[in-house]
């Protein structure tokens, strides 16, 4: 039945434009956090992830992520542009698409391969996302890639190419189906979804078929990642089918292209473009991160606990991007070198000090200290860091990840010059340090130079503070904050943070912050502080807390001024 378009599907394919008011960007981002969450329940019955996989995920905590659909071939958005399309775009989208589908050059190797180089530990596809065409041979549908003219079952390559590589095998899967819904005449649009995945007996054995196919013809699958709404159903048929596969969104904290303020507590994946779209996107030069801003993301997401799954779009004849490529192969060389320092790590008892990012090692009195931002590192060149929640021991050791600390090339040095230093002093532990290794040809090196520091000990008992609310109106903000414990000082100096918040995944490029002025707090409770900006902008925000050795925040949080 062919249905007009509602005000809602038209301002879902707005948002797909480059240019958002703020209206549309709330909306966005309301509509995604209610499909993801709204059955983000962990156990179905006496299913669920078991502890070892979590623990798993936890130190394990990179993988790759690939976006591929029958519409790669125009550059769009994946599966987006059905949403409050017209008719005949529909039918053109699921009759003309499939019969030019033909990624002659597509290797599944070679992006398995890749993401091992990377130091990545499982990597996933995209076996349907919302259009509803389907990457493998499925018997559910003919709206999948055995009606193109490639005609091969690309999951299948796939899984083969993880087996065959021992890489984790993840697998994306969308219940929401828009063409399942245009076909049984609703519009396709994603708030209210219906008819819905978990509670339409027709639907539901849509689903149960597809997810069986999937967890029954490709052998081990480790982890599944279910996007939008129908989770119940498709939860059921994982865990029942496979129950040591590791359910990520459906079943843990899955954040979207963000990485939260605070760490949370329980086991958690976020997961992050490259560039600012999903799919293959022809016009992404300008708007890709480079390779130490992914670096960068990396560090913090497991200095918070979490797992980082990266995302890249394969071109429509399915080879590897160059663009994205090259970036990837910048984290190769970082992750080559520092890869201990991110894998079986838990996090310290502070994220950062500033631009100094730390990790613990799972098992050992270990901290990996990041130093970020230190752009153009000569290898020769020596520098002093103090940080302050670190204290050594008289058993404590330092090295430089991936240097011997004896020799710099070219330079005839003696063992003692090239080595790193420390010393314990009242304002901290003081760092002494030079790259030595040379990884470019240039001797210089923009990404961080990691330490090894063991057999250490906290220094201090951090504080903490939280957010409270925030109201913008008529060119200014209200934040509120709790200091909620003041950890082993006297007193502290509180305040906020925020910046103008730029996009759903345009803002991980923003990482400067504007400082309101610090007041002293001596009692726990709560601190306010008013600041005026332009109107008609969303800011992002945080609360602060400095205590004598060390900065905390609180989460990230948004507040809109009209």
């Amino acid at each position: 039945m062919f249905l007009r378009c509602l005000a809602t599907g038209i301002l879902l394919t707005a948002v797909a434009s480059s240019t958002l008011c703020v209206a549309q960007e709330e909306f966005l981002e309301d509509v995604i956090k209610q499909a993801n969450a709204a059955d983000d329940t962990d156990n179905v019955g006496e299913l669920g992830n078991k502890p070892e996989r979590l623990e798993w995920l936890r130190d394990n905590g990179f993988g790759m992520f690939l976006h591929w659909g029958v519409d790669a071939q125009l550059g769009s958005v994946i599966s987006h542009t059905l949403v409050g399309a017209s008719d005949d775009y529909v039918q053109r989208y699921v009759t003309e698409l499939p019969k030019t589908f033909y990624p002659k050059k597509w290797d599944a190797e070679e992006f398995v391969l890749l993401a091992k180089s990377c130091g990545m530990k499982y990597i996933a596809l995209t076996t349907k996302h919302h259009s509803g065409f389907c990457l493998w041979d499925t018997k559910s549908t003919d709206f999948n890639v055995m009606n193109t003219p490639y005609g091969k079952d690309i999951v299948r390559e796939f899984v083969d190419a993880c087996h065959k590589h021992d890489l984790a095998v993840g697998l994306y899967y969308s219940p929401e189906d828009f063409l399942y819904a245009y076909q049984h005449g609703e519009l396709i649009k994603r708030r209210p979804h219906r008819p819905s995945p978990d509670s339409d007996p027709e639907y539901v054995k849509f689903v149960q078929k597809q997810v069986t196919e999937l967890m029954t013809n490709y052998g081990d699958i480790n982890v599944f990642f279910i996007d939008g709404r129908g989770k119940k159903t498709t939860k059921e048929v994982v865990w029942t089918l496979q129950p040591d596969c590791l359910i990520t969104r459906g079943a843990i904290e899955s954040p979207e292209q963000t990485v939260p303020g605070q760490p949370p507590k329980e086991v958690w994946e976020t997961c992050m473009t490259l560039g600012t779209q999903w799919q293959y996107k022809p016009q992404q030069l300008d708007s890709l991160k480079d390779g130490d801003r992914v670096v960068e993301i990396l560090i913090e997401t497991r200095a918070k606990g979490g797992a980082l799954l990266l995302n890249l779009g394969p071109r429509p004849d399915g080879s590897i991007n160059e663009l994205q490529e090259d970036i990837m192969r910048e984290v190769a060389l970082w992750n080559f070198v520092n890869r201990e320092s991110v894998i079986n790590v838990r996090p310290w008892i502070v994220t950062n000090e500033e631009n100094i990012w730390f990790t613990k090692s799972k098992d050992e009195d270990t901290v990996y200290v990041f130093l970020t931002r230190q752009k153009d590192w000569e290898r020769k060149d020596r520098r002093e860091f103090v940080i302050g929640s670190v204290k050594a021991t008289k058993d404590t050791t330092m090295t430089v990840l991936g240097h011997n600390g004896q020799v710099v090339e070219y330079t005839g040095w003696e063992p003692e010059k090239a080595a790193p230093s420390f010393q314990q002093e009242e304002d901290g532990l003081h760092l002494s340090l030079l790259p030595g290794q040379r990884l470019l040809n240039s001797g210089a090196w923009r990404n961080p130079v990691v330490v090894k520091l063991t057999n250490v000990v906290a220094s201090c008992k951090p504080p903490l503070v939280e957010n409270g609310k925030a109201k913008g109106i008529a060119g200014q903000i209200t934040f509120q904050g709790e200091l909620k414990e003041l950890g082993d000082a006297k007193s502290v100096l509180v305040g906020f943070e925020y910046q103008e918040y730029l996009g759903f995944a345009e803002n991980m490029y923003n990482d400067e912050w504007t400082a309101t002025p610090l007041v002293e707090m001596k009692t726990n409770g709560p601190f306010t502080k008013t600041v005026k900006v332009p109107n008609n902008k969303t800011y992002q925000w945080r609360a602060v807390v400095k205590h004598p050795k060390l900065k905390m925040t609180g989460d990230h949080s948004k507040v809109s001024v009209k």
